[in-house]
């Protein structure tokens, strides 16, 4: 694929990652010939109108049934073909469970689930089509690897990842709206599975995935008017969770996740697990989704009821570590 440049990073944070998927799909069809892209009925959603005008003999929908979408999407992989299927974050990760788990994690058969509106990126539409508890689902389902792409640009690396190369089947979580603020500028340089280190810092140490990178970066910024030194990092894998991120917490007292989903079994489950197993004795503050459900409104509105916006992240972690300093006189 030819690295983008500032305008086609503007352009793709104009457009949205569900919009984007579709003309990485296509970008993608040029190269992979097995390529299968699926769809619940949601090919517009996808952004994979112009893909299914395109390569017909490429493209499959099923109808409204993600329970056949993975059933059907695990055959077509085990005949060879390279399966990408698209629904909304709940129903691929809650309504066909079961099927991931036999057909996808038992089978280790490798097909890539790319799940639309995960976190609240779905606005409006509800807590009925919010993929607040994904991540929770997906991670105990054995072989089954986790994506949290930060931005377009981190979304068509690892899709052309996992189109070109074998990596088992896998979960891809896509997060934010059209307008929102892209992570990486184009020196972004993507490895599979590793993170992205987009500030040095000595005091705390930030892990962010999805949409919540670009904020979290802006709370880097406000931590730094305050002499708090934050080294962040951007999270692409959830699981398997890169050594490099444990390498990280090491060297850390302070340590704060930041993730557009609830607070049981995301970003923060998998590091306070690790935390825990190696007995680190760490400082944790979670910036997650409650274990609520909670109001609708658009996508902005909801990043600020749940306080992640940049000058509330540097509040919470600030109070944090003043909070933890004092407990220890």
């Amino acid at each position: 694929m030819t690295p983008p440049n500032s305008k086609d990073l503007k352009r793709w944070a104009q457009m949205g990652p569900r919009a984007m998927y579709g003309q990485f799909m296509l970008e993608l069809a040029k190269t992979v010939p097995d390529l299968m892209v699926m769809s619940a009925d949601l090919g517009r959603s996808s952004g994979l109108n112009a893909f299914k005008h395109a390569y017909p003999d490429k493209y499959l929908s099923v109808g409204i049934s993600e329970q056949n979408l993975v059933g059907v999407a695990a055959g077509l992989a085990k005949e060879g073909h390279k399966v990408f299927v698209t629904s909304f974050a709940p129903f691929l990760s809650m309504r066909a469970s079961e099927q991931v788990r036999m057909n996808l994690g038992y089978m280790e058969l490798p097909v890539n689930l790319v799940a639309l509106g995960s976190g609240v990126s779905m606005g409006y539409l509800g807590n009925s089509h919010y993929g607040l508890e994904d991540i929770a689902v997906m991670r105990t389902i054995p072989s089954l690897s986790v994506y949290c792409p930060a931005d377009c640009f981190d979304l068509r690396e690892t899709l052309n990842d996992l189109a070109t190369n074998e990596h088992g089947p896998a979960y891809v979580r896509l997060t934010g709206v059209p307008g929102h603020s892209p992570a990486y500028d184009e020196t972004f340089q993507y490895a599979h599975g590793e993170p992205t280190t987009l500030a040095k810092g000595d005091t705390v140490l930030i892990l962010a995935i999805g949409a919540l990178v670009s904020v979290a970066s802006e709370a880097v910024q406000f931590l730094a008017e305050k002499r708090i030194s934050a080294e962040l990092l951007g999270i692409n894998r959830v699981k398997p969770m890169p050594d490099k991120i444990m390498e990280r917490i090491r060297e850390f007292n302070y340590v704060v996740t930041v993730e557009d989903h609830t607070i049981i079994g995301g970003l923060y489950g998998s590091v306070a697990e690790q935390v825990g197993l190696l007995n680190l004795g760490k400082n944790l503050l979670p910036l997650s989704l409650p274990d609520q459900f909670g109001p609708t409104g658009s996508f902005n509105y909801l990043l600020d009821y749940y306080g992640f916006t940049g000058k509330k992240i540097a509040a919470q972690v600030e109070a944090f570590i003043l909070n933890r300093q004092s407990s220890n006189y």
